[in-house]
């Protein structure tokens, strides 16, 4: 059965069974590697994407529930030449050790700030609660996330607005 996704923008037909989780449609029809496979039980958060805005667990995620929705991976916040606001703040922080998580982690930010580009670190730390990381970058995360808001803030993208490119 076909369904369409619209992922970062562009239009896909995709052909599999409707309850194929997204990120293996992801990973292996799209080619978009950036959401990782962790867990597969939606409870590590490094296959996080946005649907529509909101943090979504990719794996436990039917593409059934997809169709005509906006979906966004880290690969639709910008590119290696021009990174998004969140991504350039994770590298200018230097918050990514092994960087496994890191893509989740950046969508759980990007969700945040679309919503509340000033965040606290308490809202921060609610908006990362499903992202698990072991490898001990958390105040650097905490950091880059609150550098993205600022950067975000003053470049006026605010509420729905996002890097497109």
């Amino acid at each position: 059965m076909a369904i369409t996704l619209n992922v970062n923008g562009a239009t896909h037909q995709i052909d599999a069974d409707p309850a194929t989780p997204l990120l293996y449609v992801l990973r292996n029809d799209l080619a978009l590697n950036g959401a990782k496979f962790g867990c597969g039980l939606g409870q590590c958060g490094s296959c996080m994407v946005m649907v529509e805005g909101e943090a979504v667990l990719s794996c436990v995620t039917p593409i059934m529930l997809l169709e005509g929705r906006e979906i966004t991976t880290v690969e639709g916040l910008g590119t290696i030449e021009e990174p998004g606001p969140v991504q350039a703040a994770f590298i200018e922080m230097q918050a990514a050790q092994c960087g496994y998580c890191i893509p989740g982690m950046m969508m759980s930010a990007q969700a945040l700030l679309q919503k509340n580009p000033a965040p606290s670190d308490e809202d921060i730390r609610n908006a990362l609660s499903t992202n698990l990381c072991r490898c001990g970058t958390h105040m650097r995360i905490l950091a880059a996330i609150r550098r993205a808001g600022e950067v975000m803030q003053s470049a006026g993208m605010t509420g729905t607005n996002r890097r497109t490119g």
